[in-house]
C-alpha cells in the first residue's frame, strides 16, 4: 500500500483510489509532476514485494530514474545511485547477519584462578565451543653473551592473559578457536576434528585436538629482553593428536600437560603448559554448559591413586570386624559346654 503525500497537502492517496484534485494554488505542476509519477513507482513495487519502496534507489523497479519532467542529468545521478547502492546495502546486510549469529565472549573474569581463562563461541544463538584452561608458553630465544661474540639461549616465559581477543569458527566436523593478546603478539590457533572410526561394537565417533599453532614476536619487550634479530615467528605441532574424546562428551584434565610445538625461529622447541583443561568443540547440548566429562588418563590414575588406599582401609576394617564377629560367636557357643579336665587324675571325681 502506498501512502504518497502530496506536496503541500495533507491528504494522501491509494494505488485503487482516484486521486484528489490537486488545487493549482497550493502545488505547482512541476511539483505534482515529480511525486505523482513516483507515488504510482512506489505502489507498483511495493505489489511486486519490493519493501523500500519509499526510497527509489534501494527497488530495482524504481531505478528508472526520475519522471520524464527531470532533467536529464537528475535522471542519470539517480540511475547511478541506484546501481551503487544496493551493492553497498547488501554488504552492510550480510557483515550484519554474520555478527548477529556468530558471538564469542571471554569469560576469564568468572574464573576464581588468575591464571585460567574462560572462553565461548555462540553461533545463531546456540554455544557451540566452550574452553576453559590455563596456558603458558616457553620459549627459547638468543641473546648476546657478555662479550657480544657469543650466543647463548635465554627461556621467556609467557602467560595467556586475561582480557585477550577471541575468534571462533564452528562446524560440523571441524572447528577453530583464535585468541590474541597484547596487541595480537602473540596469536593461539587451537584446530579441533571431529572423525569416526570402527571398533567391535560398530562405528564410534571421537574428537579431538589435531593442530596448534602459536605467532609470536621476539621485538616485543615485555617478555623478551634483548633479542637476536627480533621479529615475528610461528611454532606448529607436528603430527598431533591431544584431548581425544568420544563424541558428544567435554574432556577434563586438571593435570598439567605439556606439548611440543617446532619454532621456525631455527627449528627450536617451544614448549606448550597446560592444566585445568575442560574443552567441548562439538555437540554442545545446553547453552553455556558442558556435557558429561571424559576424564584425561593421568587424572583416572590420579584419582584411582587417592581411592586405592580408601578402598584397602575398607577392605581391612571389614576383615577384622568379621574376625572379631567368629571371635564372639564361637565363645558364646562353647561358654556352656562341660570342660573336660586336662589333668587325667581328676576323671575319678566324674561319675
Amino acid at each position: 500500500m502506498c501512502c504518497c503525500p502530496l506536496a503541500g497537502s495533507g491528504r494522501q492517496t491509494h494505488p485503487g483510489a482516484a486521486r484528489p484534485e490537486i488545487p493549482a494554488r497550493r502545488n505547482t505542476p512541476a511539483a505534482v509532476a515529480v511525486l505523482q509519477p513516483r507515488c504510482h513507482r512506489a505502489a507498483r513495487s511495493l505489489r511486486g514485494g519490493c519493501i523500500f519502496s519509499f526510497f527509489p534507489f534501494f527497488c530495482p523497479s524504481l531505478r528508472s530514474g526520475p519522471s520524464r519532467s527531470s532533467s536529464s542529468r537528475r535522471g542519470r545521478a539517480g540511475r547511478m545511485a541506484g546501481g551503487r547502492l544496493p551493492g553497498l546495502l547488501f554488504i552492510l546486510h550480510a557483515a550484519a547477519r554474520l555478527a548477529a549469529e556468530q558471538e564469542v565472549e571471554n569469560l576469564s573474569g568468572l574464573s576464581p584462578n588468575p591464571e585460567k581463562d574462560i572462553f565461548v563461541v555462540r553461533e545463531n544463538r546456540t554455544t557451540c565451543l566452550m574452553a576453559e584452561f590455563a596456558a603458558k608458553f616457553l620459549v627459547p630465544y638468543d641473546v648476546w653473551a657478555s662479550n657480544y661474540v657469543d650466543l647463548i639461549t635465554e627461556q621467556a616465559d609467557i602467560p595467556l592473559s586475561r582480557g585477550a581477543e577471541m575468534k571462533g569458527k564452528c562446524g560440523t566436523n571441524e572447528s577453530e578457536l583464535e585468541i590474541s593478546w597484547l596487541e595480537q603478539a602473540y596469536t593461539l590457533k587451537l584446530f579441533f576434528l571431529k572423525e569416526g572410526h570402527n571398533t567391535s561394537r560398530g562405528q564410534e565417533a571421537f574428537w579431538r585436538l589435531g593442530r596448534i599453532q602459536f605467532a609470536y614476536d621476539t621485538s616485543e619487550r615485555t617478555y623478551f629482553k634483548d633479542a637476536v634479530s627480533p621479529g615475528k615467528h610461528t611454532a606448529n605441532s607436528h603430527r598431533l593428536s591431544a584431548l581425544v574424546t568420544p563424541a558428544g562428551k567435554s574432556y577434563e584434565c586438571q593435570a598439567q600437560q605439556t606439548i611440543s610445538l617446532i619454532s621456525s625461529d631455527h627449528q627450536k622447541s617451544v614448549q606448550l603448559l597446560l592444566s585445568e583443561v575442560r574443552i567441548q568443540p562439538f555437540d554442545i547440548t545446553a547453552d553455556f554448559v558442558f556435557s558429561e566429562e571424559h576424564k584425561c588418563p593421568v587424572d583416572q590414575r590420579e584419582q584411582l591413586e587417592e581411592t586405592l588406599p580408601l578402598i584397602l582401609g575398607l577392605v581391612l576394617g571389614l576383615v577384622i570386624v568379621i574376625t572379631l564377629c567368629v571371635y564372639h560367636i564361637h565363645h558364646k557357643l562353647t561358654a556352656n559346654q562341660v570342660q573336660i579336665p586336662r589333668d587325667r587324675s581328676q576323671y575319678k571325681h566324674m561319675g
